[in-house]
């Protein structure tokens, strides 16, 4: 992409969009100065996070919008992401719509009903509900005492052209509008009831029922009192669904997260008047390189650019987001008046803080078990992965490899399997890197590679019932983590042991979101929402642990034990209880002579040599 010429970018705040060579919009960012935002995109690729860079190598232009300040331009690039929904932006994974319990106040006789879908002006909502059959057990408990229609206008209608009521107003669910059965005063008040009540304000509810079945029992109006007992028994029931979370009655919203480094559980708990009144949960897709601060950035964007209910006073986050002032002016706007964004330290707030995130924690658990251990799951991965990679057969067996090193000391290689979609660890295999001097991953590459398909070849020529079963079965699929390079590394030690024909063999970016082929010029992409994708991240994901996991086992020994190695008379009894005794190989290197004879389980000689080790023989 070419840069734009020196001058043309302003020094003020926007929002910018890069696009392709199609011209369609594949990110899009704000800033408080673009000048400033922007030449931070025309540097070396190296130097960026692996996502922006192939944002960047993606795109062939860039434009802007200037605003006049901080907030338009965040407003701008929500409603411009919600536009053109750009793929490398985050992304929310599972949008489903939540149900709503709604009052629709813009009919003649407002109605109660379950809303799914775009809010619409003249209705109050209340809610997000995790299901609607829990929105019809608190509206079939809550309309004893408030019972306004629940029909549709349809029906109303038909009812107010025969003159008869339904069956609900027979059972005492509805007041009966469509037959004049209730005057339009005291409608209204039970919708206005019936909305204080939801909105948390249940207390005056309860004195009201209380005291009308005292005074019906007073005056031996015992059927009636009865009435009002099972009306407020009902609203209790209905009061116990709502937890009082905050010793105060007070509006807040409870953010949770919970991640990993490529998606994100949110859970968001909606608490008014010291109860929860609602619930949402949802899956954002990491598709950019994200800190802490920025995730909870981008989740207050899509949780309040089009808020659920009424913005509260105080919302409470795991993290502050960057520019936390931002967001709190941001809020504050979108409200009408001051908005407060704040990290919980104790107390209740902090409790309700812990139990968000733990929700969110078990939320992420079980979405992604259910995408792991579901057997169907893994068939439709595996034959969609065929599909996409145009391989002969599934890939029941997977063999996936990286590297990993430090500035080209203690090189590692990993080997993991999957087998039917399942990592299966007995098969997993540590390469150490033995003939590669400096920093050079394709020789490394080469060099695992080589030794694994040499075992492979070389047990075929044992008898059956002598091979030792490690390396006998080749892969279905054999993947390298890396782009292009690695490939042609993987694919050319493949023809020289002439298992070119044999084996199919793919390059996996580390992106995620490239396969590289042999003989294809252009990678293949795979949507991020497949299942497919999945199984690739899955198995990319723990051959990068599993050789991280080695090179530390590697470095750590190195670190701690090797000043201490090949003294005579310390061997690995000794040597570990002295450096447990004196606290560290750092103590044990700055102890002197006098210190080390002191040690009564030590012989003086061998203390000779410690000390004669690390500072020559001088030191002695």
């Amino acid at each position: 992409m070419k840069r734009p010429p020196a001058g043309t970018i302003p020094d003020a705040p926007g929002s910018y969009q890069f696009k392709d060579a199609e011209g369609r919009v594949i990110y899009v960012g704000k800033a408080r100065s673009l000048r400033q935002r922007l030449s931070n995109y025309f540097q070396n690729p190296a130097a960026m996070p692996a996502r922006t860079a192939q944002m960047v190598a993606a795109a062939e232009s860039v434009e802007w919008i200037q605003v006049r300040n901080d907030v338009e331009a965040l407003m701008l690039e929500h409603n411009l992401i919600k536009e053109h929904r750009p793929r490398f932006n985050v992304r929310l994974r599972d949008d489903k719509s939540y149900p709503f319990l709604s009052i629709t106040l813009d009919d003649e006789w407002p109605r109660a009903m379950v809303m799914r879908g775009q809010k619409r002006k003249g209705v109050r909502y209340f809610g997000p509900y995790a299901h609607a059959y829990a929105i019809r057990e608190t509206l079939d408990l809550l309309l004893r005492s408030f019972p306004i229609r629940t029909c549709s206008d349809n029906k109303l209608a038909r009812h107010q052209r025969s003159g008869r009521p339904c069956l609900l107003f027979h059972i005492e669910r509805c007041s009966g509008p469509c037959v004049g059965e209730v005057a339009r005063e005291d409608y209204d008040r039970l919708v206005g009831e019936l909305i204080d009540f939801l909105d948390g304000s249940t207390e005056p509810v309860i004195r009201r029922l209380e005291t009308a079945m005292a005074e019906a029992a007073g005056a031996l109006e015992f059927e009636r009192a009865a009435r009002l007992r099972d009306r407020l028994t009902s609203v209790r029931k209905a009061i116990e669904r709502q937890q009082m979370v905050t010793e105060r009655s007070e509006d807040l919203d409870v953010v949770g997260l919970a991640e990993d480094d490529l998606e994100a559980a949110v859970q968001i708990f909606f608490v008014r008047r010291g109860r929860v009144v609602g619930r949402k949960g949802f899956v954002l897709d990491k598709v950019e390189d994200l800190t802490r601060p920025q995730l909870v950035a981008n989740v207050l964007e899509q949780l309040y650019g089009e808020p659920i209910l009424d913005i509260p006073k105080e919302v409470l986050v795991p993290d502050l987001p960057e520019d936390p002032d931002l967001y709190t002016e941001f809020l504050s706007e979108m409200k009408g008046s001051q908005v407060a964004v704040r990290v919980p330290q104790r107390g209740d707030k902090r409790s309700l803080q812990e139990t968000v995130t733990r929700n969110a924690t078990e939320e992420f658990t079980r979405h992604r078990l259910r995408r792991s251990a579901d057997h169907n799951a893994r068939a439709r991965a595996l034959t969609a992965l065929q599909d996409a990679l145009g391989l002969p057969e599934a890939p029941l067996r997977i063999e996936c490899f990286d590297m990993s090193h430090l500035q080209g000391s203690d090189y590692v290689g990993s080997m993991v399997v999957m087998e039917d979609g399942l990592p299966k660890k007995s098969d997993y295999r540590r390469f150490k890197v033995q003939s590669v001097p400096g920093n050079d991953d394709y020789a490394a590459m080469e060099e695992v590679l080589t030794r694994r398909l040499n075992a492979l070849l070389a047990e075929r020529d044992r008898p059956v019932s002598d091979r030792p079963r490690r390396f006998s079965y080749p892969p279905q699929l054999l993947l390298v983590d890396g782009g292009r390079g690695q490939l042609n590394v993987a694919v050319r030690v493949l023809e020289e042991l002439g298992l070119e024909e044999e084996i199919p063999v793919a390059g996996l970016a580390k992106q995620f979101e490239e396969v590289f082929l042999p003989g294809r010029a252009d990678p293949v992409r795979i949507p991020r929402q497949s299942e497919a994708l999945y199984l690739l991240q899955q198995v990319r994901d723990e051959a990068h642990r599993f050789a991280i996991t080695y090179h530390r086992q590697l470095r750590d020994k190195r670190m701690t034990k090797s000043v201490l190695d090949d003294i005579p008379g310390l061997g690995p009894t000794r040597r570990a209880r002295l450096v447990k005794e004196l606290g560290g190989v750092k103590a044990v290197r700055q102890a002197d002579v006098v210190s080390l004879k002191a040690l009564p389980w030590l012989p003086d000689p061998v203390a000779d040599a410690v000390h004669a080790k690390i500072h020559g023989p001088a030191g002695g």
